[in-house]
């Protein structure tokens, strides 16, 4: 009953802004290219009250608590004077991307607020290595710092060696190392996923992080310009996990989708360790890298997606005049029905398959 509290809260908390954002996004740039919006809401349909009415437009409240809504005239019917449909393409184009790059934009932001807060410097430490590895083959020691990997500096964090290592599987990489306060340079070679026992990584190791009783704080300016090349690490790892995952260059039993049963988890447990640990961190990082999820997901070039619809105003400004709105409203409907068919399957695998998430 505590997990589902948290979890609902998770989902209350982190996925209303994030959703909110994206939903404002598009308010925004309707509003600045002139178009009609009827409404705008906070939460889901079926409304719950209306605040006010102001320029044309309903601010209304919805009863389900997730995120906003934005219904703009003439959505599909470019026949609606002043609707979405009729307006230019460059007006179509800046309303339908103008959610994703406000997650994008939120994304930094949360990302720099993350790295502006005051924080204990961690570091990076082998904890295990595994009998027979690429790990123990090399020399590398139980309580060894990780400092570089091929002269990029690991920092506190696993991802730029985990990423490091996985393009280099099969070749040489460089490790610099802190051992009993003496940097050392060592040289091993990942295994291939395919050479990879069950269980353990390319190297052999576990890695954890250890505080070393200091404290560090990062200026405003410094902080958003590292959200946003953090923003940019984690979308271009998710243009390239697909290619990855078919490469078999990474464990595909990590690799799954997730409905809003799992976000709702994943959330739910980063809001619990934040407030155990009285640290926003934890939650700040979940929320950065949902939002940027959400708005590379909907740029996909999927019908009822926003990057759907932007493809047949690209397809309608390359042969000169628009599609049929008949079928490209049948397009988006079919489109729906399979989006909503496979959100139905990955609650149902969420639900009784759980995330096992790391503690």
């Amino acid at each position: 009953m505590n997990n589902i509290l948290w979890y609902v809260g998770g989902f209350i908390f982190v996925l209303t802004p994030i959703v909110l954002v994206h939903e404002l996004g598009h308010f925004i740039a309707a509003k600045m290219s002139g178009i009609k919006v009827l409404q705008f809401g906070i939460g889901f349909p079926p409304v719950a009250a209306k605040l006010f009415e102001r320029n044309g437009t309903e601010y209304v409240i919805g009863w389900i608590p997730l995120g906003g809504f934005v219904r703009p005239a003439g959505e599909d019917d470019p026949d609606v004077e002043g609707g979405l449909a009729a307006s230019s393409k460059r007006a179509r184009l800046l309303t339908l991307s103008a959610g994703s790059i406000f997650n994008f934009v939120f994304a930094i932001l949360v990302f720099g607020l993350l790295f502006a807060l005051p924080r204990e410097v961690m570091k990076v430490e082998i904890n295990e290595i595994a009998p027979n590895s690429p790990a123990e083959t090399a020399g590398l020691q139980l309580g060894d710092v990780l400092l570089q990997v091929n002269d990029q500096p690991v920092g506190e964090s696993y991802s730029i060696l985990i990423d490091e290592i996985r393009q280099s599987a099969g070749t040489e990489v460089e490790l610099v190392i802190d051992r009993n306060g003496a940097e050392q340079t060592v040289f091993t070679t990942p295994r291939l996923p395919e050479e990879t026992p069950e269980g353990e990584g390319s190297l052999g190791i576990r890695m954890g992080q250890v505080e070393t009783g200091e404290s560090t704080r990062m200026g405003v300016i410094p902080a958003l310009g590292i959200g946003a090349v953090t923003s940019y690490q984690l979308v271009r790892e998710m243009v390239t996990l697909p290619v990855k995952y078919f490469r078999n260059q990474v464990n595909r039993e990590e690799v799954r989708m997730v409905s809003v049963v799992g976000i709702s988890q994943i959330a739910g447990e980063a809001a619990r360790s934040s407030v155990e640990q009285n640290r926003l961190q934890d939650i700040l990082w979940v929320m950065g890298a949902i939002s940027l999820a959400l708005g590379f997901t909907n740029l996909l070039p999927l019908p009822a997606l926003d990057g759907g619809r932007i493809m047949f105003v690209i397809v309608e400004a390359i042969r000169g005049r628009r599609i049929e709105p008949e079928r490209e409203g049948m397009v988006h409907a079919i489109g729906m029905m399979l989006l909503l068919a496979l959100m139905m399957v990955l609650i149902v695998q969420d639900i009784i398959n759980p995330i096992q998430l790391p503690s």
